[in-house]
């Protein structure tokens, strides 16, 4: 938290009269300490201060050099927007409108980093970590913290998690509601629509129940019947932010939502080819000439349109979060390479981040003017 471009190590202890390098370098980097009850604790300690309204999950990315640094792959990365040599790492943040904080941190491990035992040794990966999807890192973490008792409040992720419908069907499993970006070339069908049983042709098994109309892409559920309203969210720096919201219910029909639905039915022989009604917020500006953003929530329709785009909408409290946690306290200025120092680092940032954040909490004390 200290004044200084730079947060690795050695600029970190010079700027101390007793700053002992090699000591630093080994507690990060070296020393056995378990970093996942510091961050439990910390989650404990931001949940009960912040009582967050959400859950956002995302990631972010770390430009690196060369090829040792635990994780380290050519990658798409965020920070430089596009493909780069980067680490990536997946994130959970409590979040209102008022006040964010990182919860739980989890490094995404590349597939050639999987099976490569060398590098693996080196880094000290441990055995049991392989190579994971990031929206499955994520429904990691969020059992993680669920696990210890923390109460899970609606759960927003960007496009990036929202395309992945396994993901959102897991959320669901679990009973937790969200609120999710998702690709608008994504197809679903109308909530009116019925499936009907072809007739029996006498020939192979009957044929499984089907839809009349087919699936469609998001975009083609808003048309010029279709009714916005005037949603303001939050104050922006330049004024308060509104748009233009719709809700609309959908099927979602994409081959992954039918395959599930017919495994929850008990199987494709006892499917009855209803596919489970969704809530779809539309996003249109009324300067724009179509759709601008498309989000799906597990919530019914009659949630408040309001509640909706606010939560939404809050994925911008962690842009906060990332640029304090990279400029002012030196997330991504970390040297080490291995699995045990770069969780380390992460652990002691988010801990300087959560003191920062309570801090800010506080009471201001009546002062002269």
């Amino acid at each position: 938290m200290l004044d200084g471009r730079r947060k690795s190590i050695q600029p970190m202890a010079e700027r101390l009269p007793d700053g002992n390098m090699q000591a630093l370098q080994q507690f990060v980097n070296q020393s056995p300490w378990d970093p996942l009850p510091v961050r439990r604790r910390i989650a404990e300690r931001l949940s009960e201060a912040i009582r967050p309204e959400v859950w956002v999950i995302d990631d972010v990315s770390f430009p690196k050099c060369g090829t040792a640094s635990v994780g380290v792959a050519r990658q798409y990365c965020g920070a430089l927007g596009k493909r780069a040599n980067c680490q990536v790492a997946v994130s959970v943040h409590a979040a209102t409108d008022t006040a964010s904080c990182p919860l739980d941190w989890e490094l995404f491990l590349p597939e050639d980093w999987a099976a490569d035992h060398v590098r693996r040794q080196r880094a000290g990966i441990p055995d049991e970590v392989g190579h994971v999807s990031k929206p499955y890192l994520a429904l990691g973490l969020l059992d993680r913290m669920a696990e210890q008792g923390l109460a899970v409040p609606v759960i927003v992720a960007d496009a990036g998690y929202g395309r992945s419908v396994g993901f959102r069907l897991a959320l669901e499993e679990r009973g937790w509601s969200y609120v999710i970006a998702v690709d608008p070339k994504e197809v679903a069908r109308p909530a009116a629509a019925d499936p009907f049983q072809p007739a029996y042709g006498g020939l192979g098994p009957p044929t499984l129940p089907r839809y009349r109309e087919p699936a469609r892409p998001l975009t083609s559920f808003v048309t010029p019947d279709t009714s916005f309203q005037q949603v303001a969210w939050r104050q922006g720096s330049k004024g308060l932010m509104t748009s233009r919201f719709a809700v609309i219910e959908v099927r979602p029909s994409g081959k992954e939502a039918c395959r599930t639905a017919q495994e929850q039915a008990g199987g494709r022989n006892r499917w009855d080819g209803v596919l489970p009604l969704k809530t779809l917020l539309v996003e249109q500006p009324a300067d724009a000439a179509g759709p601008t953003g498309f989000w799906m929530t597990d919530l019914p329709a009659t949630t408040p349109v309001t509640d909706l785009v606010r939560w939404a909408k809050m994925r911008w409290r962690i842009e906060h979060d990332y640029r304090e946690l990279k400029h002012g306290l030196g997330l991504d200025h970390f040297e080490g390479r291995t699995w045990r120092g770069w969780h380390h680092h992460v652990t002691l940032v988010t801990a300087a981040q959560a003191f920062l954040t309570l801090r800010r909490l506080d009471p201001k004390a009546r002062t002269p003017a």
